[in-house]
């Protein structure tokens, strides 16, 4: 497994060599998901979504290295290190979502710290098993139950109104024009997987959208732009955008 980016492949196995001399025999393995694995992967605006299994809960020894692990990283001069995104998963909470299994050592945006997962590990299984690349360790598919259309539904629905619904109240999320071009590329996925009950790339989906509802053809294209051409601040519009999904999250 080698991308076309050193700086990505760097970290990559920064993270796999470390990672393994830390837990040892409890090193399942580590896997990619998202848009690495899928194809889709922009230098602008994508993170490194990662998965390391392991064989079993870790004890807080392990937890406080792996802690300091990450830590390295992001002191390093590694390019990629502050994008990586991801968490350290029991092999034996791997095969379907139990939202009481956890908390798990989670890394997001620069920080570190134990979290139960949400419902959109629903979505992240589904990708695994359908698209994970593995950066060591064995096949992942058989890790993983099968994940139904209405399973992915489901947690779609549970995402919008966990994540998305508040921030028509308390917009602050939105104020970044980075975090306004994801959410109405997330939005986009959340359309086709209410209508398929599948999960596609975010691009694949903002395609996708402009064709199916015109009307947000030109919001969504400057996401697709994202950081290039004109690039404005777009909150009331991506506002309205998640208003209109969860209009139709409402009719489900």
């Amino acid at each position: 497994m080698l991308y076309p980016y050193e700086d990505v492949n760097a970290v990559l196995l920064a993270l796999r060599d470390e990672a393994q001399a830390i837990l040892g025999k409890r090193f399942v393995g580590l896997y990619l998901y998202g848009s690495l694995s899928s194809g889709d992967f922009n230098i602008h605006s994508s993170d490194i979504d990662f998965l390391v299994i392991t064989d079993g809960y870790l004890p807080e020894k392990m937890v406080t290295a792996l802690e300091a692990l990450h830590t390295r990283l992001w002191d390093s001069d590694m390019k990629w290190a502050a994008k990586l995104e991801g968490s350290y998963l029991p092999q034996a909470c791997l095969r379907r979502y139990n939202p009481v299994d956890g908390p798990f050592p989670c890394i997001n945006e620069g920080k570190f710290y134990l979290a139960h997962h949400g419902s959109d590990w629903v979505i992240q299984r589904y990708i695994l098993r359908e698209n994970g690349v593995a950066v060591a360790g064995p096949d992942i598919r058989p890790m993983i139950d099968p994940v139904s259309p209405d399973e992915i539904r489901e947690a779609v629905l549970g995402i919008m109104g966990e994540w998305w619904r508040p921030m028509l109240d308390d917009p602050t999320f939105l104020t970044r024009r980075d975090y306004q071009a994801y959410a109405t590329l997330t939005m986009c996925r959340a359309l086709h997987a209410l209508r398929y009950g599948s999960i596609v790339s975010k691009p694949v989906a903002a395609r996708w959208a402009q064709q199916e509802y015109g009307q947000w053809a030109g919001l969504i294209e400057r996401a697709l732009a994202w950081p290039e051409g004109e690039q404005t601040d777009e909150m009331g519009k991506t506002l309205d955008f998640i208003r209109f999904i969860l209009e139709q999250d409402d009719d489900q």
